[in-house]
């Protein structure tokens, strides 16, 4: 039923070697961050040009990120079989053609194509990069998911700016052509240096109090735990906020009349639609890691009461005060600065759940509640074209809530009768086994 935890590969197990591979997967899952995060920054424009209607436009990005999570697991499946580098390869070719897609797409049916294709290629570096982090890092889980998935929410921090100032000289056709060649070809070209251990990484004992199971659980055991649901419907309630505020921040600024508003903050000045998208790259590329190191040090559990707890609070104040510039940055700054963390909190609990040898398609399977969460997007638009965004950010408030209240009282005493009934089930039959022997 179980087996005891294992690692194949074809790589050096070496203390720097799994760091070089961390950075380079980190680069990676930078490099896709765009297809996510900056798609905000096209939506009007192509609006302008095609007149499409902004719900018809966000229904790519609905496709996009239900393609990107969905066919994860099958990807890992590819990942186990062929091992990582040729899965991220393949993902990097199909990135740049969907940005190069974009930028002839004249009619919806061109650009849902491109978004298929985009989630295809974003799914397949996401789902290797963290994968492989849970492999070379069991001893710390937490900071090595939260430093990968930093590069996806980083990645656009450095990049915002460049894409909003060539779509508003040079159009965003030509946004969308450059920077998805020039991003599918780092990806293409790191993955031929991307490998996994070539043995099992032992946790480290100081770390055994998470806690962390001995055994590793097949996908189809996975898919039959019970706290494996839970896990998924919390996750769902809060990528559902982050995943509407990211593709609908620049539509609220410009709904809020606030998007060219210049604003001032420690010495710097931007139109608060761009300082906002900045600084929300920064905090949340930020949050990741951080939040990745204290779920290491106080548990996973704890570690995402504060963090939904935070994300309600500020929900709750960009539904009362939103429409004061100042208050639109900070706000939604904090608020991807702990948003983020489902990243590398989810991946870091499932390894610690199910185990290290099939960490890749498990995480896979948990990952796809962020395209369930997506479908949320469009439905978005539709409650702020009725009730206005306030009505949209209590629903968001109330989700994570929630969520905050199951992850301490639900999650965390499922997740340990989990481990510890599987566990000592476990040692029953081998002893068993041992004295029929």
């Amino acid at each position: 039923m179980v087996s005891n935890s294992t690692a194949t590969a074809s790589a050096p197990s070496s203390s720097s070697f799994r760091w070089l591979q961390l950075v380079m997967g980190i680069v990676c899952m930078a490099m896709i961050a765009n297809l996510q995060y900056g798609w905000t920054l096209f939506v009007d424009p192509i609006d302008a040009k095609n007149h499409w209607g902004r719900a018809a436009i966000q229904l790519a990005f609905t496709i996009f990120v239900v393609t990107e999570t969905w066919l994860v697991p099958i990807e890992a499946w590819f990942v186990d079989k062929y091992g990582p580098s040729l899965v991220v390869m393949f993902g990097g070719v199909m990135i740049a053609l969907a940005w190069v897609l974009n930028s002839y797409a004249d009619s919806l049916t061109l650009l849902y194509a491109a978004a298929v294709l985009g989630g295809i290629g974003a799914g397949a570096v996401y789902g290797t990069c963290v994968g492989n982090a849970l492999k070379w890092f069991p001893d710390r889980r937490g900071l090595a998911a939260g430093a990968t998935a930093a590069g996806f929410g980083a990645g656009a921090a450095i990049t915002v700016v460049p894409i909003a100032s060539m779509i508003a000289t040079s159009g965003y056709q030509s946004a969308f052509l450059t920077f998805g060649i020039g991003q599918g070809l780092i990806v293409f070209v790191l993955a031929f240096f991307i490998r996994p251990p070539l043995v099992a990484m032992p946790a480290k004992k100081k770390q055994l109090h998470l806690p962390q199971t001995k055994i590793d659980f097949t996908p189809p055991q996975v898919l039959r735990s019970p706290i494996f649901w839970v896990m998924y419907a919390v996750f769902v309630m809060v990528a559902a906020g982050g995943l509407m505020t990211a593709a609908q921040i620049a539509p609220i600024a410009h709904d809020y009349k606030i998007a060219n508003t210049p604003v001032s903050l420690a010495g710097f000045q931007m139109a608060a639609l761009t300082f906002a998208i900045s600084l929300d790259r920064i905090f949340d590329g930020f949050g990741r890691p951080f939040f990745g190191w204290v779920s290491d040090t106080i548990g996973r559990e704890h570690t995402m009461f504060i963090a939904f707890g935070t994300a309600a609070i500020m929900l709750l104040t960009l539904s009362a005060y939103g429409h004061n510039p100042i208050v639109f940055v900070l706000a939604t700054a904090v608020y991807f600065g702990v948003f983020g963390e489902i990243y590398s909190l989810f991946p870091a609990t499932s390894g610690d759940t199910f185990g290290v040898k099939y960490a890749t398609t498990n995480n896979g399977m948990l990952y796809t509640a962020k395209g369930t969460a997506s479908l949320l997007v469009p439905l978005a638009s539709v409650v702020a074209a009725s009730y206005g965004w306030q009505a949209v950010f209590v629903i968001a408030v109330a989700l994570n809530a929630t969520a905050a209240l199951m992850a301490l009282f639900v999650i965390k005493p499922m997740r340990r009768a989990f481990i510890l009934g599987n566990e000592a089930a476990a040692e029953e039959a081998a002893a068993r086994k041992v004295k029929a022997a």
